[in-house]
């Protein structure tokens, strides 16, 4: 039967840690800009805006199958509102519309913070 070994007790004890109070200097009050001029540097950033005209689900073998001329049925029936996003987050309905040739969206809705963002 072969001889099982324990581990050995260290003999040379640990380096003492040594504990030192931190000193700290006192906060001094800073005026701060108000946040009025803080926010005036967003105000020229541009955010990419989704706009989902519907959803639907296919196997993926059908969406291989897809072509030119395919037609793919979405959830929404005409003149229900289509959906906008800034990062995944809904926050207006509108109507799709045509301006100058291209299609653009009339806003229907702006959604408030506790609207469903499903």
């Amino acid at each position: 039967m072969p001889e099982t070994q324990t581990p050995t007790a260290q003999t040379e004890a640990a380096p003492a840690t040594e504990v030192q109070t931190a000193e700290f200097e006192q906060v001094q009050d800073v005026p701060v800009k108000p946040a009025e001029d803080n926010l005036n540097i967003l105000l020229d950033i541009s955010m990419p805006i989704t706009v989902t005209l519907g959803k639907t689900e296919i196997p993926f073998k059908r969406l291989l199958q897809l072509g030119p001329g395919s037609v793919l049925e979405l959830n929404k029936i005409v003149g229900e509102p289509a959906e906008l996003f800034v990062q995944d987050i809904k926050f207006a309905t509108g109507d799709i519309v045509v301006v100058n040739e291209s299609f653009a969206i009339r806003i229907r809705e702006i959604l408030g913070a506790d609207a469903d963002n499903a």
